[in-house]
C-alpha cells in the first residue's frame, strides 16, 4: 500500500463514514490539532522523561488517537465494541488521577510561572498549548456534534501536562521563573 492516494490534492478529505469535506473545515482542523498535540508528546518522549511519565504519554497518544477517531466520525460510525476508540469518564478519571499524584511532588503555585525548562519540560508547556488550541477547536464544533467526554478529556489534559510541565522540571532540577 502506497501512503500516498492522491484523492486529497483538490483540498478536500474523507471523514471515517466516507462524507468528503474541504481540508479546512473544522472538524478537519479539530482533529489535525489532536494530531499536531500528539506529535509534540513524542518529542517529549524523545527528549528524555522518567519512566513513569513516560508511561502516561504512550497512554495519552493512545487515547488522542481515539480522540481523533471519534472527531473523524460525525456519523457515529465506529461500532461501540471497538473499544480503543473509545474516550470515556473512565479515560478522564485516569487523567485526574495522575494531576492529583504528580502535584503531590510539587509546591503550590501562587503566581504564573513563565514557560522554561529543560527541553522536555518547555515541550510539555508547548504540548499544553496546542492541547488548548484543540480544545478550542473541538468546542467551535458545538454540543450536539461530539461527545461531551471528548472536550472534557482535553479540558483535563491540559491541566495534566501543564503539571507534567512543572514535575519535568523540578525533577531535572530547572528551578520556575516568576512572572
Amino acid at each position: 500500500m502506497k501512503i500516498y492516494t492522491r484523492t486529497g490534492d483538490a483540498g478536500d478529505t474523507a471523514l471515517f463514514d466516507g462524507t468528503r469535506v474541504r481540508k479546512s473545515d473544522r472538524r478537519v482542523a479539530a482533529y489535525g490539532d489532536v494530531d499536531e498535540l500528539n506529535a509534540w508528546l513524542g518529542l517529549v518522549r524523545a527528549a528524555g522523561v522518567d519512566e513513569d511519565i513516560a508511561d502516561m504519554i504512550v497512554r495519552i497518544q493512545r487515547d488522542l488517537f481515539a480522540l481523533g477517531a471519534r472527531l473523524a466520525d460525525p456519523s457515529h460510525r465506529i461500532a461501540e465494541r471497538v473499544t480503543k476508540a473509545t474516550v470515556t469518564s473512565e479515560e478522564i478519571a485516569r487523567l485526574e488521577g495522575w494531576i492529583d499524584a504528580l502535584e503531590a511532588e510539587l509546591p503550590p503555585l501562587r503566581k504564573f510561572i513563565l514557560a522554561r525548562g529543560s527541553v522536555a519540560g518547555a515541550s510539555l508547556h508547548v504540548a499544553r498549548t496546542t492541547c488548548r488550541r484543540a480544545e478550542r477547536a473541538i468546542a467551535s464544533l458545538g454540543p450536539d456534534s461530539l461527545e461531551p467526554a471528548l472536550l472534557t478529556y482535553v479540558n483535563r489534559l491540559s491541566d495534566l501536562l501543564f503539571v507534567m510541565a512543572r514535575v519535568v522540571n523540578r525533577r531535572a532540577a530547572s528551578p520556575e521563573l516568576e512572572w
